[in-house]
C-alpha cells in the first residue's frame, strides 16, 4: 500500500459487488466472493453498501453498472471474463461506460507468453479485448488480467483468481481508516434487548450497532456486534453494551474483543 493511500484514514469509502453469472442464479455454484470481499473492504475503510447477482446478458450488466457506478466510490464485478459465448462483461463495461473494445496489446502479450503462439487460440484472444483506455489488473493465477476504467474493478469470478487479483485492487485506490468491531454473545432474546441497545445507538450515531440472533448447538442465542472507525469511542460503546447485557441478569461472552480486560475489569 502506497504512502498516500495510507493517510486517507478520515473517510470511510463506499462500493458495490456486482456478482454476473447464471451459474449463481441457478444455485449450481455457490457464491463465496461476497463475504470474503466485504471482510477485506471493511479492513481498508471500504464499506459494502450493495451487492447484486444478476445474469449474463447485456442489458442486465450494462444496466446494474451504469446505475451503481453513480451511487459508490468504487465497483467490483466478478465473473464472465472468460474465453467462452457467455463471457460478455468486457464488452458490457465498455458500452456502459461509452468505450470501444479494442484489442489490448499489453493483455495480448501476457496471454500469448502465458499460452505459446501454437496454444493461443482465438477463444483465448477474447480475453484480450478490453474497453479502449483500460488499465490492466494483474492475474498471478491464470494470466487473463482484469482491468479498471473509472471507478469500475472488473475481476474473475473463480474465487482463488479474484481474490489474487483484489490484491492488486487495493493496492490501485484510495483506502480508508480500517472498520473495527467488537461481538459480544448472550443468551438473551432479541426483543428484551432491544430497546436498551436502540436508545445507545441513538446517543452514538458513529458506532453501528447490530443484533444477530443464532441457533448453535441446539441452543439459542444472540450475538451484539458495535463496529465503528474509533477504537476508543468503539470499546466505551462495548463497555456500554455489556453493562446492559449485565442489567438483564446475564454475563456475557465475548467474541473478538480487542481488549479482553473489559469483560473482567469488573470482577477484580
Amino acid at each position: 500500500m502506497s504512502e498516500e493511500q495510507k493517510n486517507h484514514t478520515n473517510k470511510t469509502y463506499t462500493a458495490a459487488l456486482i456478482i454476473i453469472g447464471n451459474e449463481i442464479l441457478t444455485g449450481r455454484t455457490q457464491d463465496i466472493n461476497t463475504p470474503w470481499l466485504a471482510q477485506k473492504l471493511l479492513e481498508s475503510g471500504i464499506r459494502l453498501e450493495e451487492v447484486r447477482i444478476i445474469a449474463d446478458t447485456e442489458k442486465s450488466i450494462i444496466h446494474t453498472v451504469n446505475e451503481l457506478r453513480q451511487q459508490v466510490d468504487y465497483v467490483i464485478t466478478t465473473g464472465g471474463i472468460g474465453p467462452t459465448h457467455d463471457d460478455i462483461t468486457s464488452a458490457c463495461v465498455a458500452k456502459a461506460l461509452d468505450k470501444k473494445l479494442v484489442m489490448n496489446e499489453e493483455a495480448e502479450k501476457i496471454l500469448l507468453d502465458y499460452y505459446g503462439e501454437e496454444n493461443f487460440t482465438d477463444a483465448r484472444k477474447k480475453m484480450a479485448l478490453l474497453p479502449q483506455g483500460a488499465k490492466l489488473i494483474p492475474n498471478p493465477v491464470s494470466a487473463a488480467p482484469g482491468f479498471n476504467l473509472e471507478n469500475v474493478f472488473v475481476l474473475a469470478g473463480v474465487p482463488k483468481i479474484m481474490r489474487a487479483m483484489y490484491d492488486h485492487v487495493i493496492e490501485m485506490i484510495d483506502v480508508g481508516a480500517p472498520v473495527l468491531s467488537n461481538t459480544i454473545s448472550c443468551g438473551l432474546p432479541e426483543s428484551v434487548l432491544a430497546p436498551d441497545l436502540g436508545e445507545l445507538q441513538q446517543t452514538c450515531p458513529d458506532i453501528e450497532i447490530g443484533s444477530y440472533p443464532h441457533y448453535r448447538g441446539g441452543v439459542l442465542g444472540l450475538s451484539i456486534v458495535a463496529r465503528g472507525t474509533d477504537e476508543a469511542l468503539l470499546m466505551d460503546i462495548t463497555q456500554k453494551i455489556i453493562e446492559i447485557v449485565r442489567k438483564h441478569g446475564e454475563e456475557p461472552r465475548a467474541l473478538n474483543i480487542r481488549d479482553e480486560e473489559i469483560l473482567s475489569q469488573e470482577r477484580l
